[in-house]
């Protein structure tokens, strides 16, 4: 979780949240949330975090216990002793050794404008990859 500089907004150990948590910055949490989780930066939920919630940001890192789902901009992280139910979806997935996902994962990849072969050049050029797409 890169931070650019900018405000990191903490739910601390103790604290539980119910509803809609907003950041114009980043966001750790070490507590409960339960509801939406909306940051213009990145989100941590660190080891002892519970969270049940829908999470919308750049990126995110999760160490705790996760429950819902997870739509990024960049990456995705599920850090050793994380556990996540729920659907991701992002541009990059990464799942350490010893972390648990059980859902959906949808990597939300653009094609880059310009520069792409068509569909159709693809076909003729590999004719053979075309049942191991995924």
């Amino acid at each position: 979780m890169a931070d650019q500089g900018g405000e990191v907004t903490i739910v601390g150990q103790g604290a539980k949240l119910e509803g809609t948590v907003v950041s114009a910055g980043s966001l750790r949490i070490d507590g409960q949330v339960k509801g939406q989780i909306n940051a213009e930066g990145d989100v941590l939920l660190s080891p002892q975090s519970q969270v049940e919630a829908d999470i919308r940001a750049q990126n995110v890192v999760v160490a705790g216990r996760f429950k819902g789902s997870i739509n990024v901009k960049g990456r995705a992280e599920l850090a050793r002793g994380g556990r996540v139910e729920g659907d991701i979806t992002s541009k990059t997935l990464v799942v350490e050794e010893g972390g648990v996902f059980q859902g959906q994962s949808i990597m939300d990849q653009q094609p880059a404008q310009g520069g792409q072969p068509s569909k159709s050049a693809d076909k003729e050029a590999a004719p053979e990859a075309e049942g191991a797409k995924v």
